[in-house]
């Protein structure tokens, strides 16, 4: 128990900073404005980055969440924190989704998101980007507290001696969040349950 909560500790003093600004990308409107509730899946999605830590080495999470139900719909994992890396977790989500054209896709102002290889995949997709202030975690509330569930519920649990043992359990929590875990927005529902009630009420299925 001593070493796991020390683990705890040493984690949580650890800091890298994910949200580093180019001056010479462009940055979008803050559509979202904190409304974090739109009133159907595909309407609104959002996305971040964050960075987790093994004996091996940083590895860096990057998610999209489509805030309806709260599902985790797209995510990629590297030891490399790049433009690509948020590509492959919208690339997953699209396929996953294939969503109407208009989609809002909100996320901070880090140079990932504003690099001008992922605003032209954004633009193939017909999907508008949203942005929040730098350091403003509020304006992307939702996905802060994805990330802190899956630090402090998961995966500061055990000890994460390699970065395929942190991949591993990722994935595994992406299960668990979106299979299991009852969210009280969801009326407490998991994600992928809770859309699938509101097909069945739709008549959609």
């Amino acid at each position: 128990l001593m070493a796991k909560l020390n683990l705890i500790v040493k984690q949580r003093v650890a800091y890298k900073v994910t949200t580093r600004r180019n001056d010479n990308d462009a940055v979008a409107d803050n559509l979202l404005n904190q409304n974090f509730n739109p009133v159907a899946t595909n309407q609104v999605w959002a996305g971040d980055i964050t960075y987790l830590k093994t004996g091996e080495g940083w590895m860096y999470l990057a998610i999209v969440m489509d805030l309806y139900s709260r599902r985790i719909v797209g995510w990629a994992i590297s030891k490399r924190m790049t433009t690509g890396l948020i590509c492959q977790a919208m690339i997953m989500a699209y396929n996953l989704r294939q969503p109407p054209r208009g989609l809002v896709f909100h996320s901070d102002r880090g140079s990932q998101y504003t690099s001008k290889r992922y605003r032209r995949l954004l633009k193939s997709y017909g999907v508008r980007s949203s942005m929040g202030d730098v350091g403003a975690c509020w304006d992307n509330a939702v996905v802060e507290r994805f990330f802190g569930s899956l630090k402090h519920d998961w995966i500061f649990k055990i000890a994460q001696p390699t970065r395929e043992h942190m991949r591993n359990d990722v994935a595994a929590y992406m299960r668990y969040y979106n299979l299991v875990r009852l969210h009280s927005a969801n009326g407490d529902q998991s994600p992928i349950n809770y859309e699938k009630s509101l097909k069945k009420v739709s008549g959609l299925s």
